[in-house]
Parts: C-alpha cells; sequence; structure tokens
C-alpha cells in the first residue's frame, strides 16, 4: 500500500465505533490499520463480485468471439 497517508472523515453509528475501539484494544491493533485493511478488504471482496458478474455476462458471448491470431491478421498487424 502507498505510503503516503491522508485524514478521510465518516460517521458511523456509536455502538460500531465501540466495537471497532474495543476489539482493537483487546487485541493491540491500531485502529487506523484495522479500519484501512477492512476498507480494502472491503473493496476487493466488491470488485471481485463485480469481475463474476461481468465473467457470468462474457460467458454468453464467448461462441462468437474471434482469435486472436486471425483478428490480429485483419489488422495487419
Amino acid at each position: 500500500m502507498d505510503s503516503e497517508k491522508t485524514t478521510m472523515a465518516v460517521k458511523v453509528n456509536y455502538t460500531v465505533a465501540e466495537r471497532v475501539k474495543r476489539f482493537c484494544r483487546e487485541r493491540g491493533v491500531k485502529y487506523g490499520f484495522f479500519v484501512e485493511r477492512a476498507i480494502v478488504e472491503s473493496l476487493e471482496r466488491e470488485e471481485l463480485k463485480e469481475d463474476l458478474v461481468d465473467l457470468k455476462d462474457l460467458r454468453a458471448l464467448e461462441s462468437q468471439a474471434v482469435p486472436l491470431d486471425d483478428y490480429l491478421k485483419k489488422r495487419r498487424v
């Protein structure tokens, strides 16, 4: 991850904030590290979901695909 940091202010439910604080305190984890890791993991999960939907949608078009060699010959590459 990039070492450059920035501040990001968000409002979260009080109970959620307390759970995060307690969790981190009990395990000796810094809040910032925990929250950043949680955000990255959530983004990766959501991106994977999108990729799976794209794969499912494009699978139906696979039979219409042109072999790369044929495409390159047409383009004279």
